[in-house]
């Protein structure tokens, strides 16, 4: 090829999603297979979205509402705050590389906790700034203290994933306010809460309250994980600074929030306290599977997500190889560890008799 990419983005491995289910259950000749590797929720959408949903598709033929304007204000009015202080994006990820666009460049630094959110590496690199990996602490928290060291004068952004993806760990109150009083007022922190709705620890705060009064904090969510509107891509960003969200709406890709994925939101929020009664029994599972992986002597942290984390180390793509001929998809990481979503109560079955066999020595094939 004559015409080449950027040599940073030649370089960049792909993304990696999750792997089909149908695709695996085709390879080894099986009825069906089990997807637990991309915290999808296991529930079909409420009726009520699907009915708004088939509705908002009768005007497939015109331009969504670029603005998102009626999401946008019923956001606002859940969340406290100005309209000015929202802006809406195509899922929580598109939103990152929207921040990015609008806050980091060459010659500028964005800090993150390493592991985190796989696609805050790509993001960055394709911003063009330089990323700033800290390592986590030997209990996969964020190590904020280092964090906070990290920060020079090119740093321009920092993103705080909480609950971390992959780990499951959350960030603590106290901690929180310490960094954040920390942070100097011209460095933007991105408080990433993708799963913030399966949160149980009263000692996790509320990024969208801690945004108050911060100009320079704002806080990502999204409506693929809890309100199960994965397939919709469509996320949210609360900022304390009407400036910050404004930024990030210059950046955003023309008409990429569609008709149906607004209308979908709405009826979602609309929704709400059926939503989160579903998430309380994903988190009933999810204490589930983490006593029986414990009982099984299994190294798992507590999770304030709809997943669990497996530190297995160098064992890692054995383990997850393993799993799938049992069909079984989890998410391995090489060399660190395995995310393994909650899924429904036999789907957390059919994988805790994986991981007994494995704990008890026997091949997992």
């Amino acid at each position: 090829m004559t015409v080449k990419p950027r040599a940073d983005i030649a370089a960049l491995p792909a993304y990696r999603p999750g792997r089909s289910p149908a695709d695996l259950a085709r390879e080894l000749g099986l009825p069906s297979a089990v997807k637990l590797a991309s915290n999808e929720v296991a529930f079909e959408p409420l009726p009520s979205v699907i009915a708004a949903v088939t509705a908002a598709a009768a005007s497939m033929n015109r331009y969504p509402d670029n603005s998102a304007q009626l999401l946008t204000e019923t956001l606002a009015v859940r969340a406290a705050v100005d309209t000015a202080q929202i802006a809406v994006g195509c899922g929580s990820v598109s939103l990152c590389q929207q921040l990015l666009q609008a806050f980091a460049g060459p010659g500028d630094e964005v800090i993150f906790a390493w592991r985190s959110f796989e696609a805050y590496p790509l993001l960055v690199s394709v911003s063009g700034a330089t990323q700033v990996r800290v390592p986590l602490k030997d209990r996969y928290d964020h190590d904020l203290d280092a964090m906070a060291a990290a920060i020079t004068d090119r740093t321009r952004v920092v993103f705080v994933c909480s609950p971390n993806n992959p780990t499951g760990t959350a960030v603590a109150n106290g901690d929180l306010q310490r960094f954040l009083d920390a942070v100097p007022d011209s460095v933007l922190v991105v408080l990433d809460e993708a799963y913030r709705e399966f949160v149980t620890d009263p000692d996790v705060p509320d990024g969208i309250e801690f945004s108050a009064g911060r100009p320079n904090v704002c806080v990502l969510r999204t409506f693929s994980k809890a309100y199960g509107l994965a397939g919709m891509r469509v996320g949210y960003l609360v900022a304390g600074d009407p400036e910050v969200a404004a930024a990030v709406r210059k950046t955003y890709v023309p008409f990429s929030v569609s008709t149906v994925a607004q209308a979908a939101a709405v009826a979602s929020l609309a929704a709400e306290d059926e939503l989160l009664a579903r998430c309380q029994r994903v988190v009933l599972e999810r204490e589930r599977v983490v006593s029986a992986l414990r009982e099984l002597g299994a190294d798992v942290s507590r999770s304030e997500a709809n997943f669990v984390w497996l530190p297995l180390g160098d064992a890692t793509m054995d383990f997850a190889a393993g799993c799938e001929q049992r069909g079984i998809i989890v998410r391995p990481f090489a060399g660190d560890g395995a995310r393994i979503t909650i899924g429904d109560p036999a789907e957390n079955d059919a994988f805790l008799t994986i991981m007994s066999e494995w704990h008890a020595g026997r091949p997992v094939t």
